[in-house]
């Protein structure tokens, strides 16, 4: 797996985590109810744990 290296600032994190996490909640609970939608579990847990991780990131950046 190639890691990539992103700098970041505090607000960019928090806004970029919570955009990640209004995506996922679509994915999960508006889109599914559309005909035809694929629903792929496993984007959905790797993105729920992507999230988890920017908010832990975001606590440490707290202090």
């Amino acid at each position: 797996m190639t890691h990539i290296t992103v700098k970041l600032t505090p607000k960019e994190l928090e806004l970029l985590s919570s955009l990640a996490s209004d995506q996922l909640f679509r994915r999960e609970f508006i889109d599914s109810r559309l005909p035809g939608y694929q629903f792929s579990l496993s984007e959905l847990s790797l993105g729920k744990k992507l999230v988890e991780r920017f908010r832990l990131m975001q606590d440490k950046a707290k202090g």
